[in-house]
This record gives C-alpha cells, sequence and structure tokens, in this order.
C-alpha cells in the first residue's frame, strides 16, 4: 500500500497527488491539518523529523521532499515519463521546479507567515504583500522563460506534462488564494489552465479530496 501523507491544501502535495495519478498508482491518503500544527505531533514526526508534508511510504522505505518522492516515482515506475528524454530537455524542466520549490513555495507558507505575525509584528495586510511579492517575482521570471523559448508548448515542455507543470499549477492555485490574479502573466496562466483540465491534475486538486475521510486515516 502506499500512503501519502499530507494536507490537502498544500501545494506540495498536490504536486505528489499529480504525480501519483499520472503514473496510475493507487494510493491512501493520510491528512495532517497544518493549520491545527498535526505535522509537529510525535507520530508524524517519527515518520518525518522534519514536520513537514508531504512524506510518501512505500517499498519499505520513507520518502519526503516533493521532488525527491516524484523523481523516486519516475524511476521506479516509468510509464508515462515526467522528465524529458535529453539532457538539456530535463535540466530546463528541473530548473522550472525548482523555480517553485525552492525559490517561490518556502517563503509564502504558512510556517513563514506565522513567524512574520509572532515573531516579527505584521499585520495581515503587510503578511499579504510579502506573499504577492515574493510569487510576483518568480511568476515574472517564469512568465519570461515560458514566453521566450520554443521548447514551451501546450504545456511548460512542449505538449507532454512534465515536472515543470507539476510544480506550476499547485503554485498556480496557492496565489489565487491568497488573491493574487495570474492574468498578468498570460503564458504561465495559459500553460496552467491546460495543466487543469488534465484529469490526473483535476483529481489531485483540493476541492476534490475526501478530507474528512482522510482524517480517519491519519486516526488509524
Amino acid at each position: 500500500m502506499i500512503r501519502l501523507h499530507g494536507f490537502y491544501r498544500s501545494s506540495a502535495t498536490f504536486r505528489v497527488r499529480i504525480a501519483l495519478n499520472l503514473k496510475g498508482l493507487d494510493y491512501v491518503s493520510v491528512e495532517h491539518d497544518l493549520t491545527r500544527g498535526e505535522q509537529r505531533q510525535a507520530p508524524y514526526l517519527r515518520l518525518n523529523p522534519q514536520g513537514l508534508v508531504p512524506a510518501l511510504e512505500l517499498d519499505g522505505v520513507v520518502l519526503t521532499q516533493s521532488q525527491a518522492i516524484i523523481e523516486y516515482l519516475d524511476e521506479v515506475y516509468p510509464q508515462t515519463p515526467l522528465l524529458p528524454p535529453d539532457p538539456p530537455g530535463r535540466a530546463r524542466v528541473r530548473a522550472l521546479y525548482q523555480l517553485i520549490s525552492a525559490d517561490t513555495h518556502h517563503v509564502t507558507t504558512l510556517r513563514v507567515s506565522h513567524y512574520l505575525r509572532t515573531q516579527q509584528g505584521a499585520d495581515e495586510r503587510q503578511i499579504r504583500q510579502w506573499q504577492h511579492h515574493w510569487l510576483g517575482e518568480s511568476f515574472t521570471a517564469i512568465e519570461t522563460l515560458l514566453g521566450s523559448s520554443a521548447m514551451a508548448g501546450r504545456f511548460a515542455h512542449g505538449d507532454q506534462l512534465t515536472l515543470a507543470d507539476i510544480a506550476l499549477a499547485p503554485q498556480v492555485y496557492a496565489a489565487q488564494r491568497l488573491e493574487l490574479a495570474i492574468d498578468q502573466w498570460p503564458n504561465l496562466a495559459r500553460i496552467v489552465e491546460n495543466s487543469m483540465a488534465e484529469p490526473a491534475f483535476i483529481r489531485a486538486h483540493p476541492n476534490n479530496q475526501s478530507v474528512s475521510a482522510q482524517r480517519l486515516n491519519a486516526a488509524t
């Protein structure tokens, strides 16, 4: 059994759900509510000492960090490859993924907002400005990369879904929850719209997760 530990609204967990769906893998979702700090409770810390989601249990191992999880899945389940076959293409797709996962996602998370609020005295308006600033910086760079490259197609890299699309769609979902309109980045908006019309993305969307059932799984 594959068990995905996460939070339905977490963009990093959203990424892994997409990858599992693209690979056609059955899994059980185990919910850890980040708004209640459940990822910092002892049972989960024994699984992932960093106290972050997602974590994936399969094949007798526990995997953490979304890119490591997704690339593991791509190696072990090579059907529907998530990276291009050529080294330059793989490098480009990984760079787009890391632009989100390494340079954008972490500064807009709940734990950063909590720190700004409780330790730096920021109010909600200032926190929202912070989030919009860093999202805007990254989306502007992505817009340029997508618009200036002949390698962009229906999706971020040609007409095949890749690791890049798996990062972009959840981050745009998160941005929209933070009331940031993305129509000012038309290439990004188009590619994410195309991705989010795909069945694997639709099934992975936070709005389509049965959170109450997941919480029962976490309690057992």
